[in-house]
């Protein structure tokens, strides 16, 4: 599929300029066709052991493929609910106590920060905030994790890249990365990285991605355990976990979401992912530039899918472009609204969000 005839695939891009991908991607065509399809299948045949033979196979399929948008092997991979759920797993999994600190950034989101919220309340972990493009030269003595995003949910920043030289574990929050931006685990250099499946990956909600280096995997206790983490479940109490990465594993994930997941990822993967990587930096760099021209301040921003810029009321703003078929979001604490701008969107899409902005 060329990368223009991305946009065919994605029926909501007839009617609404979405830029929204940040929270939740369009979804194509075939994906939701594919989760239909599923439930229609259940539906008829019940659910027996050929469901559950159905589930493994989809699980089996989408870890292939979400593993390839990592670049990294499919072992090294769980699948879960959502990126938060990822972030939960390393930061409890670490087993940190009193005396000891994560560093993260100031500009986290809720997703990450509660976890770090949690750690701090019930286990006397201390917390800190440095400037997310300094985050890498703020490590201390006392520092036993770095807990920040790969890409920026507010400004579209990049992390710095001398957070892959640091000596002890680093946990990036993906969410706006892995579907976004090109990313490769070995190059990254990060010891763990929690995606998501809604987002930039187009699927369903309630899917999501968890990349563990083996190196960290060996030191993260799993305190929550069910059928699908365990080797050999049918052993009782003396059940031993995976030894690869599904250790961390979600409980339990329907068939319909997995197979609306794998369709969507597949769709992606037809256009290229590097066609879809370029294709979405180029054109949210040229709405950045688009906007200067109109006269709104764009927050300092890296290579990536996400355009932050100032409203005079973001949140009335944000409404009033919805009413006209332009669909992005406020940042929450900042005088922003925020596009996410992605392979299937157009010059169309950005002229219209133009067009509907207050004087």
């Amino acid at each position: 599929m060329g990368i223009e005839a991305l946009r065919d695939e994605f029926p909501v891009l007839e009617d609404l300029a979405y830029l929204n991908a940040g929270t939740d991607g369009p979804l194509p065509a075939a994906a939701a066709k594919a989760g239909a399809e599923e439930l229609r299948g259940e539906a008829a045949r019940g659910r027996a052991a050929a469901h559950f033979e159905r589930r493994h196979e989809l699980a089996d399929g989408l870890r292939e493929a979400y593993a390839r948008a990592l670049g990294c092997e499919p072992q090294e991979l769980a699948l879960t609910t959502c990126t938060s759920e990822g972030l939960a797993s390393v930061v409890d999994g670490l087993g940190l106590g009193k005396g000891d600190e994560i560093l993260t950034s100031d500009e986290e989101h809720p997703g990450l920060l509660g976890t770090l919220g949690a750690a701090r309340a019930l286990h006397g972990v201390s917390v800190r905030m440095a400037p997310f493009l300094e985050i890498d030269e703020a490590v201390g003595a006392r520092t036993r994790l770095v807990a920040c995003s790969h890409v920026s949910w507010m400004t579209g920043g990049i992390a710095p890249a001398g957070l892959a030289e640091l000596d002890i574990p680093v946990v990036l929050d993906g969410a706006q990365g892995v579907g976004a931006v090109p990313c490769d685990m070995s190059a990254l250099g990060c010891d763990a990285y929690a995606g998501a499946g809604q987002k930039w990956m187009c699927g369903p909600d309630g899917l999501g991605m968890l990349y563990v280096k083996p190196a960290l995997r060996e030191r993260l206790g799993v305190s929550r355990r069910g059928y699908g983490t365990l080797l050999d479940p049918g052993a009782g109490l003396e059940a031993r976990l995976h030894e690869d990465g599904r250790r961390f594993d979600t409980f339990a994930l329907s068939a319909e979401a997995l197979a609306t997941a794998l369709a969507a990822v597949d769709t992606l993967e037809r256009a290229g992912w590097d066609r879809v990587h370029e294709r979405s930096a180029t054109l949210a760099a040229r709405l950045a530039a688009l906007l200067q021209d109109a006269g709104r301040e764009v927050a300092p921003r890296g290579p990536s899918t996400l355009v932050s810029f100032t409203s005079p009321d973001p949140e009335a703003e944000r409404a009033q472009l919805a009413g006209q078929g332009v669909i992005l979001r406020d940042i929450p604490g900042r005088p922003w609204l925020r596009a996410s701008v992605g392979a299937w969107n157009d010059e169309h899409d950005l002229h219209r969000l133009l067009g509907g902005l207050q004087g």
